[in-house]
């Protein structure tokens, strides 16, 4: 009889006969405010920690060498036999280094871009040794953005960014999330919010009061005074922020924890100032700072809020990237997210409209270039049917690649990198190949996209030359 009553008690789920003694005993202490202190103190240290398994000796990132066989395969089109061929007849370009005396020849990712530029000029023509950019239009801003946290928001953005710059573009990365997760991936350093983008925001509003403030003492009425945080914004640019990465084609503007005080900070600076214009902040001071011209492509990663700054980053982006999973919470979720864009920017050009209606001047309207909904950690074998489904719903707005989960990423992610940054020799060619191939297919899915819309206005610009010829 007790074999038995033990046998049912063994079968019975966990959550039965727990003894409120035991619970207790396992119990800790309530926890107070300062208890928060001790526990984000114990995951900094453990956060450094993992960080550093990234770095080197002087705790910076440094990025891995590229061998002739990834080179020819991934980055540069040509044969091996090829390329050995040319380094040989041209002793000036980089040669490369061996491991050992015979072996294979290994280059950063410097040197390759070099390399790439001489194929460029010397090499077949009916090749794209550099990628499509056409000149005279500036760079494209993409956003990155979904409030529905672990959709691979980061890492999409991340590993967007790598593949351009492995691809030849010169590439600007802006963390926009207070968590500062990108701003990890690549190794930046972030002491507070003066080295984030809060300066640019707080330099744009400095810069419409100090307008305000002149029509005021026009009319006789005292001025808003400018606060030293403003004033101390008013002298700083995009350049004062901006920080080289280990990537040699990719800079940064981070982010940290105190970024997260703009959230509060910004709604303050428009109720001072109705007509200050917030959400054109970030996109006018890059364009007055000059970073426009001096980039191809400039991702935004965005906090998983529609928060302001966010705004920030939608309102200044060409192409919004939405990443979601697979799932019906995720897929409920996103398009939530869709209906708050559209209610959220609705609600701005009704308002700036119905002043610009009464003053005569012109309306405005919030357009974007492409937006692109794109399913990540994608598991064919269980999650295909309501990928379908979704796709019929969604139609072209979700983008029909879908970004396969590989234990690649993991493995990389437990050294706080990208997988491009993995070095393939910790796995074996076919098993490194296979699990960067659906990034590659990511990356040739928005590259399609991006030089879809440059494609568009370089036409369009053409057109304008030849009617304003006609014209005159």
């Amino acid at each position: 009889m007790a074999r038995e009553t033990q046998k049912q008690a063994a079968s019975l789920p966990p959550y039965f006969n727990i003894d409120p003694d035991q619970a207790l005993a396992e119990l800790d202490q309530p926890t107070d405010t300062a208890r928060f202190a001790s526990i984000a103190e114990a995951c900094a240290r453990g956060r450094s920690d993992l960080a550093s398994r990234g770095m080197d000796d002087e705790g910076g990132k440094t990025l891995r060498l590229f061998s002739t066989w990834e080179i020819t395969r991934y980055l540069i089109p040509v044969a091996q036999a090829h390329f050995r061929r040319v380094l040989k007849a041209n002793p000036d370009l980089p040669q490369g280094r061996s491991e050992t005396e015979g072996g294979a020849k290994w280059f950063t990712l410097d040197e390759v871009l070099r390399l790439r530029a001489f194929f460029a000029a010397q090499g077949s023509k009916a090749k794209d040794y550099l990628p499509y950019r056409p000149e005279g239009l500036p760079a494209k801003l993409v956003a990155v953005a979904n409030f529905k946290g672990g959709v691979g928001k980061t890492s999409t953005s991340a590993h967007l960014a790598m593949s351009a710059a492995l691809d030849g573009y010169k590439v600007l990365v802006i963390d926009l999330d207070s968590q500062g997760s990108m701003t990890s991936i690549f190794g930046g350093k972030v002491e507070d919010e003066w080295q984030t983008a809060f300066p640019l925001l707080a330099r744009h509003y400095g810069e419409h009061l100090r307008i305000e403030n002149q029509r005021r003492l026009d009319r006789g009425d005292a001025p808003q005074p400018l606060d030293e945080s403003l004033t101390a914004a008013m002298e700083m640019t995009a350049k004062d922020v901006i920080q080289p990465t280990h990537w040699p084609n990719i800079d940064l503007i981070g982010a940290q924890l105190n970024l997260y005080w703009a959230e509060f900070q910004i709604p303050v600076w428009r109720m001072a100032a109705r007509s200050w214009k917030l959400w054109d902040a970030l996109t006018e001071r890059l364009e007055a700072d000059g970073v426009l011209d001096q980039y191809d492509v400039i991702f935004i990663d965005t906090p998983p809020a529609l928060g302001y700054l966010t705004i920030n980053g939608l309102s200044a982006a060409d192409i919004l990237l939405v990443p979601m999973g697979a799932s019906f919470l995720e897929f409920d979720s996103t398009g939530r997210f869709f209906d708050m864009l559209h209610s959220t920017f609705a609600s701005i050009e009704e308002g700036e409209n119905l002043a610009a209606r009464a003053l005569g001047r012109p309306e405005i309207g919030f357009e974007w270039d492409a937006v692109r909904a794109v399913i990540t950690r994608y598991d064919g074998a269980q999650q295909g049917e309501l990928a379908g489904l979704m796709q019929a719903y969604m139609g072209p707005t979700l983008s029909p690649h879908r970004q396969d989960f590989t234990a690649l990423i993991g493995q990389a992610g437990e050294q706080v990198n990208g997988i491009y940054e993995a070095d393939y020799r910790d796995f074996n060619r076919e098993t490194y190949a296979r699990g960067r191939e659906t990034f590659d297919e990511t990356y040739a899915a928005f590259k399609k996209l991006l030089i879809g819309v440059w494609r568009r206005e370089e036409l369009a610009a053409v057109q304008e030359t030849s009617e304003d010829r006609a014209a005159s």
